[in-house]
């Protein structure tokens, strides 16, 4: 599990390859992740929207931009934390994201980007 902290918030990953939904003969590798933030402010926090970049090893890379996570905006209160589980499909067998979450401070109504750590995704057969 990788783990950031920035502007109050953290932001810890963990990965899984997902071999039932995986066909490595077209290239087709699935992983799922697990996110958990943690609101470390004294103030409660919403996360509007999420940006990532998603990078093969192959050297593409692919952006994703939209409201909320998992169709949600959650508030997340100060000492809370928050968890969702999504997934990510690759066309190589390794690869990597990383991104950021646009909050809302709820008390100010100004909003700040937190930082989502840079995490890998590897099938198992490259990891020896």
């Amino acid at each position: 599990m990788v783990s950031k902290i920035s502007q109050g918030v953290k932001i810890s990953v963990e990965t899984y390859y997902q071999p039932d939904y995986s066909n490595p003969l077209n290239n087709e590798f699935m992983f799922a992740y697990k996110i958990i933030i943690e609101n470390n402010n004294s103030f409660a926090v919403k996360l509007l929207s999420r940006h990532w970049f998603i990078n093969d090893s192959n050297g593409s890379e692919r952006e994703v931009e939209g409201e909320g996570v998992v169709g949600v905006q959650p508030l997340i209160n100060p000492g809370e934390q928050y968890q969702y589980i999504s997934g990510c499909n690759l066309r190589t067998e390794i690869g990597k994201m990383h991104g950021t979450y646009l909050m809302e401070n709820v008390n100010s109504k100004k909003t700040f980007t937190a930082s989502i750590p840079a995490f890998y995704m590897a099938a198992p057969s490259k990891l020896n």
